[in-house]
């Protein structure tokens, strides 16, 4: 078992405070030995204009200079522990205890939020955002080099609700931003795909909410670059099937059957002209 290491402005008491008229971002980072592509995602967060946000960093225990990494950004980071973890959504889930926020967003290591602006342009005041409890947007997929390969195949739909992941996870995991009121825990019974389980919850629990305004809004925007080959895709097969398993607990078995035909074709055709997925 590796050694437990943490730090951050919190535990030192140098966070600066908040603005109070605005929400405060938990935005969530997981890594494992990832120095070689960590520091993008620091710069992506660090950069915002917006600066209710509250950064957060959970390693599991990297041995290749991660840690290296997170000391050169520490007066960034309002929180962030190292140590060994029974995997991606175990250290997700010591993320979200950490949170402190009114949102979360998870942004691993190798995404990036896409633009300086992107949180100030969502909380800036405006009649059609409201506060609402998800935020949802666009992916622009990036390669090693960070260049831009094209939009999610998957796109968000114009309104999103819980039923619309029946046709499989329209919006990247790291494109959505949550109330923290409404995250529950991610299921470790899902090795792969846990994430797709853990925002159909939210949604759920977004509708069920008696909002004032819209509990889940569309910003219209591209909200983060996504690196192409993330864990799912490394483990496109388990991830397949795990959420398969999640759509039949959600949607039932026979409409989720029936519903994977279309979605089949729809991914091979799309594999077919763009050579990826």
């Amino acid at each position: 078992m590796s050694q437990q290491l943490s730090g951050g402005t919190r535990l030192q008491k140098t966070s600066k405070p908040y603005d109070p008229e605005l929400p405060v971002v938990s935005v969530i980072t997981i890594v494992f030995n990832g120095a070689a592509v960590l520091e993008p995602t620091i710069q992506s967060v660090i950069n915002q204009s917006y600066k209710n946000i509250e950064y957060i960093l959970i390693d599991g225990g990297s041995t290749d200079g991660t840690l290296d990494i997170i000391q050169r950004y520490k007066e960034y980071i309002a929180f962030w522990i190292s140590e060994s973890d029974r995997g991606i959504y175990d250290a997700m889930n010591k993320g979200l205890e950490a949170a402190t926020g009114d949102y979360v967003w998870f942004m691993n290591a190798g995404d990036r939020i896409y633009t300086p602006q992107t949180l100030s342009i969502l909380f800036a005041p405006s009649p059609h955002l409201n506060p609402a409890l998800i935020y949802y947007g666009d992916t622009m997929v990036v390669d090693s080099s960070f260049n831009e390969i094209g939009l999610r195949r998957l796109r968000p739909p114009e309104q999103l609700t819980w039923k619309s992941f029946q046709k499989g996870m329209l919006v990247c995991h790291q494109a959505i931003i949550v109330h923290r009121s409404i995250t529950g825990s991610y299921d470790m019974n899902y090795r792969h795909s846990a994430d797709f389980d853990w925002v159909i919850r939210a949604l759920k629990q977004a509708e069920e909410q008696q909002n004032p305004t819209a509990p889940i809004v569309n910003t219209r925007q591209i909200l983060c670059a996504f690196l192409d080959g993330g864990h799912s895709k490394q483990n496109i097969t388990a991830s397949l099937r795990e959420r398969f398993d999640i759509m039949r607990r959600h949607y039932g078995l026979p409409g989720t059957v029936i519903r994977h035909l279309p979605i089949a074709m729809k991914f091979f055709w799309f594999w077919l002209r763009k050579g990826r997925f």
